[in-house]
C-alpha cells in the first residue's frame, strides 16, 4: 500500500495521457493510490505532495528541456528547499516529444536532478530496451529504449486519444506500478 502524487505539465494533452497511464499503473498495485495533479493546480496540493510515499514527474519536452509550465513548477519548490519535506520520497519521470528523441534524456535529467536537490531518491526503468528490426514493436515495452524514466513520442498531427502509442502507455503504467510496489517495500505511510 503506497501513496503517489503524479505531477506533470501537458501542453497538448499527450503528456497528460502519460499521466493517466502512470495513475493506472501505481493503482494496479493493491492498496495503492495515486493523486494526479497538473502543474496549473499545484498550490491547491502541496500538503498531499508533501504528505506522499513517492512523487512521479511529468513534462512534456520542448526545445530538449522540460517545458516552460513545469521549470516553473521546480522553481516554486524553493519556497520549501531548506525544510526538505520531500527527503527520501521516491521520486520517477516520464517525457514525451514529438521527435522520436527530441532530446528527452535531457528532460529525463532535469527531472531526476531535481529530485535529487529535494533528496529524493530516484526510482529508474526496470525493463529492458524493445528489440524489433522493422520498426514494429507488437506490444514491447519501452520502445525508446530508456533507463533512466520512461520516454514516449507522439506525431504531433495526432491527437492524445491517438498518441503516444500503446506500447509507450503501458511502459508509463509499468513505471507507476514499480514506484507503487517499491514505496511500499521500503515501508513509506502518509502522514
Amino acid at each position: 500500500m503506497s501513496n503517489v502524487v503524479v505531477v506533470y505539465h501537458s501542453g497538448y494533452g499527450h503528456t497528460r495521457v502519460l499521466a493517466e497511464a502512470v495513475a493506472l499503473g501505481v493503482e494496479r498495485h493493491l492498496g495503492s493510490t495515486s493523486l494526479l495533479v497538473p502543474v496549473e493546480d499545484v498550490d491547491q496540493h502541496w500538503d498531499r505532495l508533501h504528505s506522499a510515499d513517492a512523487i512521479i514527474f511529468g513534462a512534456p519536452t520542448y526545445m530538449g528541456s522540460a517545458s516552460a509550465s513545469f521549470k516553473s513548477f521546480m522553481e516554486s519548490t524553493a519556497a520549501f528547499y531548506l525544510a526538505q519535506p520531500w527527503r527520501d520520497k521516491l521520486a520517477a519521470g516520464f517525457t514525451n516529444s514529438g521527435c522520436l528523441c527530441g532530446d528527452k534524456l535531457n528532460t529525463l535529467l532535469q527531472l531526476a536532478v531535481f529530485a535529487a536537490q529535494h533528496s529524493m531518491i530516484w526510482v529508474g526503468l526496470d525493463v529492458l530496451p524493445a528489440r524489433s528490426s522493422t520498426g514494429v514493436f507488437n506490444g514491447q515495452l519501452n520502445r525508446l529504449g530508456s533507463s533512466l524514466g520512461v520516454m514516449a513520442q507522439s506525431n504531433v498531427e495526432q491527437s492524445p486519444e491517438l498518441a503516444p502509442p500503446p506500447e509507450d502507455r503501458c511502459t508509463a503504467a509499468h513505471l507507476g506500478e514499480r514506484v507503487a510496489r517499491l514505496a511500499e517495500r521500503m515501508g513509506h505511510s502518509p502522514l
